[in-house]
């Protein structure tokens, strides 16, 4: 794994106001407390169903254990993309047969223009002869280029094109060891309020691969947790509504992933109210994949007492072994 950068960084600011004295009461001991009561039963339903999603987005046909390659584009140059080891995005051979033709990458984004004969489908249509632009995931999902069990998919980071390949028959995939999770625990779900910015605001993300990008950010969460309140600025990702969270704990030391894990959250109803459940804590793509390009959790994310709760580290092959 790549080591911590140790540049500042300002993705999500978490800050809990506890003393070191006080952790075991700011997070794991003592009840926290949600106005938004949960049936035990149906609750377990709900985790377990998240949890089973989880798997789907691993190890599923187009989970991050799939994820074969990504190749960085250069605006004004053509790319030929097959399965001879010769072309510049080369595919596995024998895994998409029908994914050829060129790719260009401009100012106005990327195009693809397959070659006579391909047998390839652009977000499920077969393509014919024309060329074709490719959507990035810049605002949304990104166009999907198909055949056989490889997918291709044009994103932007920081301001950068690259090829995204996926290919339903990685090794990784095969080789998925399924994920583990500490005892589920109603006291990490607890209840939040928004507070809006005075106005419009950009949080800067630093990425895996060291670009910076920026997230708008609908505010700061405010909530409590064993009698503490606690603060954490929120992010948002093109095209959702949800918030979106990195943090770093201390078990990130030995049972959890290393650099930090991701939190979702609903977006606040009228009142500004959402739930903040650590028990859906998740390990981000690159703790599965040497290809994801991952925002990392800045220095002032790092809480200094162990949330117990959600996702622990990966126990399958690393990327990059």
């Amino acid at each position: 794994m790549s080591p911590r950068p140790s540049v500042p960084r300002s993705t999500i600011f978490v800050r809990c106001a506890c003393l070191p004295a006080l952790l075991a009461s700011c997070f794991g001991a003592g009840p926290a407390r949600s106005s938004r009561s949960v049936d035990p039963g149906a609750y377990e339903q709900e985790i377990a169903a998240w949890r089973s999603s989880r798997v789907d987005a691993v190890a599923g046909p187009d989970g991050w254990t799939t994820l074969a390659s990504l190749f960085w584009l250069e605006s004004g140059r053509t790319y030929r993309v097959g399965d001879d080891p010769t072309c510049e995005v080369a595919v596995p051979r024998g895994h998409a047969p029908g994914l050829r033709g060129t790719l260009t990458a401009g100012d106005d984004g990327a195009h693809f223009t397959a070659a006579p004969g391909a047998d390839a489908a652009l977000d499920g249509a077969p393509l014919g002869a024309s060329p074709v632009a490719l959507r990035s995931d810049r605002v949304g999902a990104a166009s999907v280029l198909s055949s056989g069990s490889v997918t291709l998919r044009v994103i932007e980071r920081g301001g950068r094109l690259a090829v995204r390949m996926k290919d339903a028959r990685h090794p990784l995939r095969s080789a998925f060891a399924g994920l583990s999770y500490f005892p589920l625990d109603p006291a990490m779900r607890v209840e939040a309020k928004l507070e809006p910015p005075a106005s419009p605001k950009k949080l800067r993300v630093l990425n895996r691969v060291g670009q910076t990008e920026e997230y708008p950010s609908p505010g700061t969460l405010v909530f409590s947790i064993g009698g503490r309140e606690c603060r954490l600025d929120a992010a948002q990702e093109p095209g959702k509504s949800s918030l979106f969270i990195l943090f770093r704990d201390a078990t990130s030391q030995d049972t959890t992933y290393p650099t930090g894990r991701f939190l979702e959250a609903a977006a606040p109803d009228a009142g500004g109210r959402t739930i903040l459940d650590f028990n859906r804590a998740y390990n981000p793509p690159c703790a599965f994949t040497e290809f994801a390009t991952c925002p990392i959790p800045p220095a002032q994310n790092d809480l200094p007492f162990a949330v117990r709760a959600g996702e622990r580290r990966y126990a399958g092959p690393h990327p990059g072994d």
